[in-house]
């Protein structure tokens, strides 16, 4: 074959299957799920919570939030905690099809007890979900949870970091993943170690109600991105937090609620669903939408409102138009 004939061939090879033309995988991460309360009560009128955003989370591969309650009919409160939620086993049926991943590390999961907790886990795993942060010992309550599709494997990691520390899991008792800077460096080394194209850290951290992140989750985030995470994603705060990169990797400090009431002020009653379209290099997308809680506490759109938004390459955050 001639040269010209060649360097033809090779052209039109480029054309057709573009060297970065790689396979994605959508994912979407929501903040609190807290399903007992004003959100109970709709459930049992008969209401969907999530009607308004049905359409967004069945749009990508693989949709995650953290689950603020112990789900279940059993166990006692926690003496002396200020607040203590428990929502009923028919409240996870509104998280069907729409989440397929659910975080348990969080300040709430232990409201009830360790056989609550266990009994949710069980509840929520024969209802198809898969777990995280949490589990009946720390070797599992630190164990990822891995997304397989379109040929990419992705270990999401989760952590609680915000009192009672008292429910952390232990070497054989149950509870959540705690965030101790070594462990989670280890575990997100050891993802890698396990064949994990990305890695993706979901945290409960920070102060509630401060609209900026604290100077430890900052630090975090950057440890936990030397460490070889992809994407940071946080919640926890009941307010969003901003994101911001750190050396061409997405931080999103706090998502705030997705599914919670008795908040009174916009900045409370908002939070973000965030979407990540990622390949095998990293993220080469993303953005948010407005979740606003309505008196029930449950997510209503803001379609024409901005939120924060990117690509691949960006050095600062954009803001995006919700639709």
């Amino acid at each position: 074959m001639s040269l010209p004939r060649l360097l033809l061939g090779l052209w039109l090879l480029g054309m057709c299957c573009p060297v970065d033309a790689e396979p994605t995988v959508t994912l979407a991460f929501a903040g609190d799920l807290m399903l007992d309360d004003g959100p109970g009560r709709a459930i049992a009128a008969g209401r969907d919570p999530l009607q308004a955003f049905d359409s967004l989370l069945r749009g990508v591969d693989y949709a995650i939030g953290n689950l603020e309650c112990p789900v279940g009919n059993i166990g006692t409160p926690v003496p002396g905690k200020f607040e203590v939620f428990q929502a009923t086993p028919a409240a996870l049926a509104v998280l069907k099809g729409r989440f397929q991943g659910l975080s348990v590390a969080n300040n709430h999961a232990g409201d009830y007890g360790r056989v609550a907790f266990l009994h949710t886990m069980a509840l929520a795993e024969q209802a198809g979900f898969a777990l995280v942060g949490g589990g009946p010992d720390l070797r599992r309550a630190h164990a990822p949870l891995w997304i397989e599709r379109n040929g990419l494997r992705i270990a999401v990691l989760a952590y609680n970091e915000f009192k009672p520390r008292s429910f952390e899991a232990g070497p054989d008792w149950p509870g959540v993943a705690w965030s101790e800077d070594a462990a989670v460096v280890a575990d997100i080394q050891a993802a890698r170690a396990a064949g994990a194209d990305l890695v993706i850290p979901f945290m409960h951290w920070g102060w509630e109600y401060e609209p900026q992140p604290s100077a430890r989750q900052r630090t975090l985030a950057r440890v936990m991105i030397d460490a070889g995470a992809d994407v940071v994603v946080g919640g926890h705060p009941h307010v969003t937090q901003g994101a911001e990169y750190y050396r061409g990797k997405l931080i999103v400090y706090s998502l705030g609620n997705f599914i919670f009431d008795s908040f009174k002020t916009n900045a409370t009653r908002t939070g973000w669903l965030l979407r990540l379209t990622l390949n095998r290099h990293g993220l080469t997308r993303w953005d948010t939408h407005i979740a606003f809680m309505d008196e029930d506490g449950l997510p209503q759109r803001r379609p024409g409102a901005a939120s924060p938004c990117g690509k691949a390459g960006d050095t600062q955050v954009e803001k995006c138009i919700n639709q």
